[in-house]
């Protein structure tokens, strides 16, 4: 195995107490398919223990009983191991009212709160599509974040930032089709993107596991490392057999009722540990697909 990720030690999840498919802002969401919530709170449940297991320690904020999606925890906020924490400015207003206790939680646990634009009316921000790998912040754009904010993000945390648009309504969220493993893995479905994205990525990971449409659909990519520990919602024999390779040990658990709201593994889970350090280059850099 390459050297192992430098985060994915601390998450924040929320309990899906309310857990429920009130609208529809994905191509997996029906309001005629409501999730089973007492199994739905087993399978979170489950989750949770195996980031224990694994080494991880979990951080868990109440779920409001307005915000049915606010399970989905990895867009509460982009969070460093230094202590910031840029709040994200959702698409859909009625996700909106997560930020109000996503802002509560962050402050009232040590983190410098951020907002895009400043007081979060500038573009639209959403942290599941940013990931820490190599040495950059990746970050998609196009159905959720608007390419403003890798602008924001590049100038006001002086970073490099790499973007990466997506183009398909099934990958709406970099955390998707974009999975880091190690310092030089990641899993990669290269059909959400733009042709100069998917060229653009040959640049950004050095070795990466390509995902079929099978294992894509399958949130395979939606998954979690925790030091030598992937958690994945579903593993082909094929992925299993590059992860043994590289060291891991794979855990899958059935997280089938968090589908039905378009999320899994990652989704329910947002790292606090993110290690983003400031470039030499005054104001950042940003570097978009030609």
């Amino acid at each position: 195995m390459e050297q192992p990720l430098e985060w994915g030690r601390r998450y924040l999840m929320v309990r899906p107490d309310h857990f429920r498919i009130d609208y529809v802002i994905n191509p997996y969401m029906s309001t005629h398919d409501q999730p089973d919530l007492a199994l739905a709170l087993k399978q979170w449940e489950s989750l949770r223990q195996a980031i224990v297991d694994a080494g991880g320690t979990v951080e868990v904020l109440d779920q409001r009983e307005d915000s049915p999606d606010m399970v989905y925890a990895m867009n509460l906020g982009l969070a460093t191991a230094d202590g910031r924490a840029m709040l994200s400015h959702m698409r859909f207003e009625p996700r909106r009212k997560e930020s109000l206790s996503a802002a509560d939680w962050f402050t009232g646990n040590g983190f410098r709160l951020e907002r895009t634009g400043g007081e979060g009316v500038g573009a639209h921000l959403e942290s599941g599509d940013a990931f820490v790998f190599g040495d950059s912040l990746v970050v998609g754009y196009g159905p959720r974040t608007e390419i403003e904010a890798l602008k924001q993000l590049a100038t006001e945390w002086n970073i490099r930032v790499r973007g990466l648009h997506i183009a398909h309504e099934g990958m709406y969220h970099l955390d998707l089709p974009f999975c880091p493993v190690d310092s030089t893995h990641a899993m990669v479905y290269p059909p959400a993107f733009d042709a100069a994205s998917q060229a653009e990525l040959s640049g950004i990971v050095p070795d990466p596991i390509v995902l079929t449409d099978e294992e894509a659909f399958a949130f395979s990519g939606n998954s979690i490392v925790v030091g030598e520990t992937i958690i994945m919602p579903a593993c082909s024999p094929r992925l299993h057999e590059i992860f043994t390779g590289l060291g891991l040990r794979v855990v899958v658990l059935d997280l089938s009722e968090f589908h039905k709201g378009g999320g899994s593994a990652r989704c329910l889970t947002n790292p606090l540990d993110f290690p983003l350090t400031p470039i030499t280059s005054p104001g950042g850099e940003l570097i978009l697909p030609a």
